[in-house]
């Protein structure tokens, strides 16, 4: 059904947002076939849902003459499983339906519940809430359902997900038999398939997950990182591509105020979303970026569903999603609307098989690709400046009077040369990952100054446990209490490593290495790290001769200190 076929004051909404065609999963809920029907309907983030359930439930809500009847009780209901998501709800369905002069009820958790309860006895035609503060209400008798025709169940997976089940059964409950029940959710385990069963009557299953637009407004790349370099590499990514929005995802609230807090003393306008913050602190937040006072938002997962921001063009995944579904979620943050994003997983080393089944799993071709240099950061200010300068501009009397006055007193390239500096200094400096270091490549020959005379050592790790110079250079410092600077050249052989030590610092090097072995059986200080007999290539002749050593212990794989868990 086109949109001009719509009751004439939902078409004219439509018209005045700039609507002009239904997406396809508008388009399905509006088929002749699934008018008045119980739909289950699964649907991409970012597809226009929201307007696509608006639209379904006009019939049940409008009269003949396109306007919303009078009564004190709701005619619908919907359902969100965070604050964020049911005010976003609530903002797409107050312009579809302001010109049919619908009166709607917000009730999300932070916010007052004595001013809820006051706009319920009002009156209200379409009440838009949380589980939890819906059935408060409903339990103190502030919420009346028994005169309702529609309740939409938005993203309902997440709710059940959320532990949501025994809210959404009691406020379900309350209702009218005879009410139209829209369930969308992305995806259906079997608990969705139950609720679907218990509230549901012949429900017309609706997908659109293969039309829809999919990734095709997202760009993936996965950059695989040490993990002690997450941090700096989350400043090279923001630095690199510079976007008018960015959102980055954490796992815990924790991280999200620890990387905030690094990002806002780096020199980032960054605001956070966990589950710490009031709903005016959110608020506040989102404000922020929307007016553009803030271009980077660190959030978790639960409070960034539903957020939707028009410029938001980079997701960063700081901590891996558990799940092929939250990576979508997350990711759809951005290319929304027609618009192209970025999506970029940052993917500690020793967990890129993980990251490339959770892609094939979820069909989505992303290109591995190493994180950004500093010279490339440099590269792309350099073209971003240059952009930005030569733009044509428009200049009062007072900014020609300074100009003047700046001519008189220097020359146009002093002063161009001090504009750029400026702008400069409004940037964060990128930052040095360990395994872009001018040093790494001498490490590897072993020509450097202050090594001519070194001490071979042999640690039981190779190539087949994950071993990588970008994780056992932080691994040596910490247990052998060295710096990076007195390292020499590592050799990865496929079940052991050799490494060399200026002979000056071999002694409190291997002192330290035995204080710190033990204690952790299945991560650092299981490691057996110990002096060899000559050099890697005496040994490799060695090993030639005589055959695989014995297995000092079953070795596991390698995981850095600091590497997150597999959840």
């Amino acid at each position: 059904m086109p949109f001009s076929q719509l009751p004439p004051l939902l078409a004219e909404a439509l018209s005045a947002r700039g609507y002009s065609a239904p997406t396809p999963v508008q388009a399905a809920v509006l088929e002749a076939d699934a008018e008045g029907r119980d739909l289950i309907v699964s649907a991409q983030t970012g597809s226009g849902k929201t307007v696509a359930f608006g639209l379904a439930m006009a019939t049940q809500l409008l009269e003949a003459s396109g306007a919303l009847p009078f009564l004190r009780e709701p005619l619908a209901l919907v359902i969100a499983p965070t604050r964020e998501l049911a005010l976003q709800v609530s903002r797409e369905l107050i312009w579809l339906y302001g010109k049919a002069g619908a009166r709607i009820a917000t009730c999300v958790g932070g916010m007052d519940p004595s001013k809820e309860r006051r706009n319920l006895q009002q009156g209200a035609h379409i009440v838009v809430g949380t589980p939890g503060r819906l059935r408060d209400h409903l339990e103190r008798g502030a919420l009346d359902l028994s005169q309702l025709r529609v309740a939409v169940l938005d993203e309902a997976d997440e709710m059940l997900d959320m532990g949501f089940r025994e809210d959404l059964e009691e406020i379900l409950d309350a209702t009218p038999e005879g009410r139209r029940t829209l369930l969308f959710s992305a995806t259906m385990p079997k608990p969705i398939v139950a609720l679907a069963k218990r509230y549901q009557k012949d429900a017309l299953r609706i997908s659109t997950v293969g039309e829809d637009r999919g990734h095709g407004d997202i760009a993936y790349q996965a950059v695989t990182v040490a993990p002690n370099d997450i941090e700096n590499a989350v400043v090279n990514l923001l630095r690199f591509h510079e976007a008018e929005s960015a959102m980055l995802f954490c796992a815990t609230r924790d991280n999200v105020r620890r990387l905030h807090a690094s990002l806002i003393e780096r020199g980032f306008d960054a605001v956070a979303l966990s589950g710490e913050h009031s709903q005016s602190e959110r608020n506040h937040a989102l404000q922020a970026l929307r007016d553009r006072r803030a271009r980077v938002c660190v959030a978790t997962d639960v409070a960034a569903r539903g957020i939707d921001l028009p410029t938001l063009s980079l997701v960063i995944h700081v901590e891996l999603p558990r799940d092929a579904e939250t990576l979508q979620h997350r990711s759809g943050r951005t290319g929304r609307a027609g618009k192209k994003g970025t999506a970029v997983l940052l993917v500690p080393y020793q967990r890129r098989k993980r990251v490339d089944m959770m892609l094939r799993g979820a069909k989505i071709a992303a290109e591995w690709i190493q994180p950004p240099t500093p010279e490339d950061i440099r590269k792309n200010d350099r073209a971003r400046l240059l952009e930005a300068l030569l733009q044509p501009v428009e200049a009062d009397e007072e900014d020609l009077e300074v100009a003047r006055k700046l001519l008189a007193e220097k020359s146009a390239e002093d002063i161009a040369v001090a504009l750029v500096r400026a702008h400069r200094a409004r940037m964060p400096a990128p930052e040095e990952l360990a395994d872009q270091q001018d040093g790494g490549d001498q490490r590897q020959q072993g020509h450097r100054q202050g090594f001519e005379d070194t001490v071979w050592f042999h640690m039981d790790v190779g190539r087949r446990h994950n071993a990588d110079p970008r994780w056992l250079l932080p691994l040596l410092c910490r247990r052998g209490h060295i710096t990076r600077n007195e390292i020499g050249a590592i050799r990865i052989a496929p079940n052991e490593t050799a490494f060399e030590i200026p002979r000056a610092a071999a002694g409190r090097f291997m002192a330290a290495v035995k204080r710190t072995a033990g204690g952790d059986p299945d991560g650092e200080g299981a490691i057996l790290i110990e002096p060899m007999q000559g050099t890697p290539r005496d040994m490799a002749r060695q090993n030639k001769r005589q055959g695989p050593p014995p297995a000092r212990h079953k070795a596991k794989p390698y995981k850095p200190k600091g590497a997150p868990r597999g959840r």
